[in-house]
């Protein structure tokens, strides 16, 4: 492997910021950060909810746990707001 493809192999020709993402948040960064968007507003409606606590607790227990699977069953089969 010569000097060139050596530097693109491991990142020498990115531009500072997106080295620092890169390296250390990988190239799922994006991904995590939507998933804890999505989960920090189902345990907002979840809390907003007219259920009782014990399932509030346990709503959020699950969306905890199971970041990207609870939200999807939270998003199908949660509490939801009493708004209309």
């Amino acid at each position: 492997m010569d000097a060139a493809n050596c530097c693109l192999a491991l990142g020498c020709g990115l531009d500072p910021l997106k080295e620092f993402f890169v390296y250390h948040y990988g190239n799922n960064g994006l991904w995590g950060i939507l998933v804890l968007v999505a989960d920090i507003w189902a345990i907002v409606n979840i809390f907003q909810s007219n259920a009782s606590t014990e399932r509030k607790v346990l709503w959020t227990v699950l969306v905890i746990l199971l970041p990207v699977l609870g939200f999807i069953i939270w998003l199908f089969a949660g509490p939801r707001t009493g708004k209309a």
